[in-house]
């Protein structure tokens, strides 16, 4: 049987030390962080366990696609905020019929049954909204659209510590596996343009594939097996979505597990740093399977400095050498306006010598001391400009003229 667990931070004894570490999971913790207060789109997320099993998952209500507000008897809610909790109930209340000791889940069934049951759930709930139909028309708008990202979690032997994991998901919430020499994705986002992690958090894709009323979507599955020690992780999107890589989120994570002398205080260090960046709600499950918080503490932290020296140390210093770098720019190009500035001014005075003499009408160019008709000065040579050809026959005489006369004759 699954045993229900405290949604905001839990273990099983209150100090972080599970009292036998080899039955199932021993540490676990959730949170929602909304961005507005009481309004905000993520559900709670899902946390149950046992002996044997575990189940956890979150739920991110789509804002931008169900973003339609609609009446209800708590007031106004956007289609988002609905659908994230009517999928976290109905994913609950299947899992706990599916999910079951000494029978091994058939996983793709499973992901057609959440479908299924999800999409009506959906449906009925939009039915009883009695919401009137929207003019608009575009592919991005969806009625009561949400991610789903669940994983189940089946001891293989009773005592043993091989799992089977199974994950369902749509959507871009993300499920994942921390294992002691790092994390591992287990979820693939659900977009229009697919691409890796690190591409994701430079790229705003829109989602192809989520839960919603009135389009048809599915359910991705798949398995994977598992060897305890190791946290499993749903997390929204505002969890991850706002750090500078995949390394930062796993850092984030085992930062928090590294200071903590409580479940209670990773959870609250981890809230605080996705807090600091995070522009969207943020929700969260945890679970850690084969050790108990000390155990935890001491099996992640080789990977924790690893984690730091290899991958988001240097990340960090290039970064602040580039914003160091920006500022320096910023600073530059401004000096350089300033100075163009300056030197502008010094330089226009010559520049604009004959605008500030204001705009004249074209004057006559013979009138141009305004006393009338200008007369051509007389200098004796003749106006150049105004001097007819001579006549052809004239030309014989003034070659004659141009020849040298013979000198008289002495004594003539």
């Amino acid at each position: 049987m699954i045993e229900p667990l405290d949604p905001h931070a839990s273990d099983h004894d209150g100090t972080g030390r599970a009292a036998d570490v080899a039955v199932g999971p021993t540490v676990s913790f959730g949170f929602n962080l909304a961005k507005i207060a009481e309004a905000g789109e993520d559900a709670d997320p899902l946390l149950r366990d046992g002996p044997d099993l575990a189940l956890l998952g979150v739920f991110d209500g789509m804002g931008g696609a169900g973003g339609t507000v609609y009446e209800t008897p708590d007031g106004p809610r956007t289609g988002a905020y609905l659908a994230s909790r009517i999928a976290r109930d109905v994913v609950e209340d299947r899992m706990l019929d599916l999910l079951v000791p000494d029978w091994n889940l058939h996983g793709a069934a499973a992901a057609e049954d959440l479908c299924r049951s999800v999409q009506q759930a959906l449906q009925d709930r939009l039915a009883e909204l009695r919401a009137p139909k929207s003019g608009l028309r575009s592919r991005l708008l969806r009625a009561l659209p949400t991610t789903i990202a669940v994983l189940a979690l089946q001891r293989i032997q009773r005592s043993g510590s091989t799992w089977l994991c199974h994950v369902f998901w749509t959507g871009d919430s993300r499920a994942y596996v921390f294992e002691p020499d790092g994390a591992r994705q287990l979820s693939t986002d659900d977009l229009r343009e697919p691409a890796d992690a690190m591409a994701n958090l430079r790229r705003d894709s829109v989602v192809s594939n989520a839960a919603s009323a009135d389009t048809d979507f599915h359910v991705n599955y798949r398995r994977v097996t598992l060897q305890a020690p190791f946290l499993l992780v749903c997390a929204t999107d505002g969890c991850f979505g706002y750090l500078p890589s995949p390394m930062h989120f796993e850092r984030l994570v085992l930062n928090g597990l590294h200071d903590a002398r409580t479940v209670d205080g990773w959870s609250r260090a981890v809230q605080d740093e996705i807090n600091a960046v995070t522009g969207d709600d943020a929700a969260m499950a945890l679970m850690g399977v084969g050790a108990d918080l000390t155990a935890l503490k001491e099996i992640f932290r080789p990977r924790t400095t690893a984690l730091e020296n290899e991958f988001t140390v240097p990340i960090d210093e290039l970064g602040r050498s580039v914003r160091q770098a920006e500022q320096e720019l910023a600073s530059l190009r401004q000096r350089q306006l300033d100075e163009t500035e300056r030197l502008w001014n010094t330089y226009k005075t010559g520049y604009e010598q004959y605008l500030r003499a204001g705009p004249h009408v074209d004057a006559d160019p013979g009138d141009l001391d305004g006393s009338g008709p200008s007369v051509p000065p007389t200098t004796g040579e003749p106006d150049i400009a105004g001097v007819a050809e001579q006549p052809a026959e004239d030309e014989p005489d003034q070659q004659a003229a141009r020849e040298p006369q013979p000198k008289p004759e002495v004594g003539a």
